[in-house]
């Protein structure tokens, strides 16, 4: 029990130097990029500091992986050279045995990633959002709920926030749609309610339009019938409308299953959300499947030579991986393979493949 608690806490304490190195090294170079993008527009260094500390921790969720396996590299390196390894050994316990513990750790921080780190970098990258929107123009919102679709949309007009119940896979054609004009004080002036909206270039087309001017003294008896056809003037666009979506790590681990029966509710396609969710779930088997090839190259003694062909060959299988695991998504986000095998199989294949290179080598 001694020994497992010694070598756990190696192990996590490794992780997290490499974690920090990551940390600010990418503080600074994104930084920079912050400062490019809006000292013109009156941010400042304590601006683009605060910007880049949002910004950075989605950065670090998405490279989590390679951290691990350079931690666990490091790691295993350490205790080789420091001969841990051949004591460990020459006490009674195998190789197998002494990476359960690593293992271990991992499992417990990949599921403390996907419980909390998860919400918490979806709520930064939601602040980042909204605080670069304060130097750089401003753009659509969409957004949806269980009550439908949300958008919003600016002009000369004013605001206009549009809901529907449903709509087409890219936004484009809206059923059951209310159009709310705020005025220049934010009051609503205008509520515009259609049977079906479609958006074409720089205008919406509606059907079974009916309107009313909330600024009368009686909107319902004031409120007329536009023919079908009546255009509403319109800035959206269908790439607009798709880029509102954002990306789904911006959405937090426990309200992703809401948010995808949201999505499917109001028309839209939900495949890359239901991706996302179930790699979320194979998280901790792949952080154990980085420290699973780390220790397979890595756990000799360093007397044994050619240590820096076997750490190149532990980077180059981690690297590998990490974007065997991206090109996998690409192809589940496009349907061509299952969500469930897109998110699962490079993981196990790795673990499967981990787990006999250890084999050999203990045992062969």
């Amino acid at each position: 029990m001694t020994l497992s608690l010694y070598i756990a806490r190696r192990f996590a304490w490794t992780i997290a130097q490499v974690f920090l190195i990551f940390f600010g090294i990418l503080m600074l170079i994104d930084m920079i990029e912050q400062l490019r993008r809006f000292s013109g527009k009156g941010a400042g260094l304590a601006d683009a500091f605060l910007l880049s500390l949002l910004n950075v921790p989605e950065t670090l969720y998405g490279i989590l992986p390679l951290i691990f396996v350079m931690g666990s590299i490091a790691n295993f390196l350490a205790l080789a050279r420091s001969s841990e390894l051949v004591v460990v050994r020459a006490a009674g316990r195998s190789g197998l045995r002494f990476v359960v513990t690593p293992v271990f750790v991992a499992t417990v921080i990949g599921l403390f990633a996907v419980g909390v780190m998860n919400p918490m970098v979806a709520a930064t990258s939601r602040a980042y959002e909204d605080l670069s929107a304060r130097y750089a123009a401003g753009g659509t919102a969409l957004s949806v709920s269980e009550q439908g679709l949300w958008l919003r949309q600016g002009g000369d007009y004013g605001q206009t926030v549009i809901q529907a119940r449903r709509a087409n896979l890219d936004g484009t054609r809206l059923y059951g749609t209310t159009f709310l004009t705020f005025g220049s004080e934010g009051i609503p002036v205008t509520r515009i309610d259609a049977e079906g909206a479609e958006l074409t270039r720089g205008a919406w087309i509606l059907s079974g339009a009916k309107v009313w001017n909330l600024a009368a003294e009686n909107p319902e008896l004031a409120a007329t019938r536009w023919p079908d056809g009546t255009r509403l003037p319109s800035d959206l666009t269908p790439e607009r409308i798709r880029d509102s979506f954002g990306t789904p790590s911006a959405v937090p681990f426990w309200q992703l299953p809401s948010y995808i029966r949201g999505l499917e509710k109001a028309g839209f396609s939900a495949r890359s959300y239901q991706l996302w969710l179930q790699m979320e779930l194979a998280q901790p088997l792949l952080l154990t499947a980085m420290v699973l090839v780390a220790a397979g190259f890595t756990m000799r003694h360093t007397r044994a030579g050619k240590t820096g062909i076997r750490v190149l060959y532990a980077i180059l299988a981690g690297f590998a991986l990490f974007f065997l695991r991206n090109f996998a998504q690409a192809l589940g986000e496009t349907g061509q393979i299952p969500v469930s095998l897109a998110a699962w199989s490079p993981p196990l294949a790795a673990v499967l493949l981990a787990l006999g290179l250890l084999l050999h080598l203990e045992d062969g």
